[in-house]
């Protein structure tokens, strides 16, 4: 199959089939996947016109409602923090978007630009993970609670199929304002300062601008790593952010393409369509699985994947 904006040829279930297989693994965390795909569409299928970035995040638009879905359903949305990631990125995306189409149409730049960040969150992340936490005065961690809760309540359901079970505890906002969010999980409150959180998504917002993965996309793991915030409490909100943003990096990157008629800039749409549905049943199985998921192995499978893909942006720069 031809896709006539990207230039590419593949067989139209391979672009699905991927999303999927990625979007399962990366939701659980709250990132998209779009971080994993910009690479398998830039070395796999040869894909590196500034336009990869908008069909990425037309993929978000597509893939992502599924999750946000889920997570709403379980309790564990905080839309205060959705919307004030939404707040601070939205802006950050145009920048980034204006800065990949006029400074880094090289993709050769652009790899090393990626690597960087990747790089970056990745190490902390695993900084983060090695270094030894306080233990909380009951002993018991939030995320070490919810999973025994949720591991408590399979066994006592097992062999019953039609019994209904009751839901799990839902997140709780404690305080909102201009100054501080709060909010509750499993017997442990959490304050974060407001202006943090925003300055944070806007810089977050241009670095996903620029990298064509939407605004919210990487935050995920800078919640868990700086304020840190339950993965299992993030995950929709940053995943939401990721949404809005992508719709606004989508129909910005449209408008521009007139003004750079010598570059291919607007999505593939029938490309980023078919990632997106893909990715539409990954997020929502990811999405339901991840309660059965310890918080550590995903927070160890988020910093490998970062990892990996940045060394193999690196090694594409030095080899290219």
């Amino acid at each position: 199959m031809l896709f006539q904006t990207s230039g590419i040829e593949t067989a139209f279930w391979i672009p699905p089939v991927v999303a999927f297989a990625i979007s399962f693994f990366t939701s659980m965390g709250g990132v998209s996947g779009a971080f994993l795909l910009l690479p398998f569409q830039m070395s796999a299928l040869g894909y590196t016109h500034p336009s990869v970035s908008a069909t990425n995040q037309l993929f978000n638009i597509v893939a992502i409602p599924s999750g946000v879905y889920r997570y709403w359903k379980e309790g564990r949305m905080v839309w205060p923090l959705t919307w004030v990631v939404v707040a601070g990125t939205l802006p950050g995306v145009f920048i980034g978007a204006v800065i990949r189409v006029a400074f880094l149409p090289d993709p050769r730049n652009f790899k090393l630009f990626a690597a960087g960040v990747l790089l970056y969150i990745g190490f902390r992340m695993v900084v983060d993970l090695i270094r030894k936490r306080p233990i909380p005065p009951n002993g018991t961690s939030p995320e070490t609670a919810f999973q025994a809760d949720v591991k408590n309540r399979r066994e006592k359901s097992t062999g019953l199929k039609n019994s209904r079970k009751p839901p799990l505890p839902s997140v709780r906002v404690t305080h909102f304002n201009l100054k501080r969010l709060g909010y509750t999980f499993y017997g442990r409150s959490f304050d974060v300062s407001f202006w943090g959180i925003f300055l944070l998504s806007f810089v977050v917002g241009i670095v996903g601008g620029i990298y064509g993965i939407g605004g919210g996309s990487i935050i995920a793991p800078f919640f868990v790593t700086f304020f840190a915030l339950p993965v299992y409490t993030v995950a929709g909100a940053a995943l939401m952010g990721t949404f809005v943003t992508s719709v606004a990096g989508v129909i910005f990157y449209q408008a521009i393409a007139p003004f750079f008629p010598h570059q291919s800039v607007a999505p593939d749409w029938p490309l980023g369509i078919l990632f997106g549905i893909g990715g539409m049943a990954g997020m929502y199985l990811g999405a339901r699985c991840q309660k059965f998921v310890p918080a550590k192995a995903i927070k160890w499978m988020l910093a490998a994947v970062l990892l990996f893909t940045a060394g193999k942006y690196v090694a594409g720069f030095f080899h290219s």
